[in-house]
């Protein structure tokens, strides 16, 4: 994988039970939930597209809560 110099990594210590945690909400979050919280659909929509990027990185370390 080649870094893009635009990109941020972050590595974030977490229990298994915070990051099962952490999957369980993200896997129950949906549009609603980000724009609720967000300035305008643009941004909610950026936010729930990082939030996915966390569950697809969850789920491959094993927690994909069904």
């Amino acid at each position: 994988m080649t870094a893009n110099p635009s990109e941020i990594y972050l590595v974030v210590p977490l229990t298994e039970q915070e990051a099962w945690d952490l999957a369980q909400f993200l896997k129950r979050t949906g549009f609603t939930d980000f724009r609720s919280n967000a300035v305008d659909d643009e941004e909610a929509y950026r936010m729930q597209n990082v939030a996915g990027k966390v569950r697809q990185s969850l789920n491959q370390l094993g927690y994909a809560p069904r």
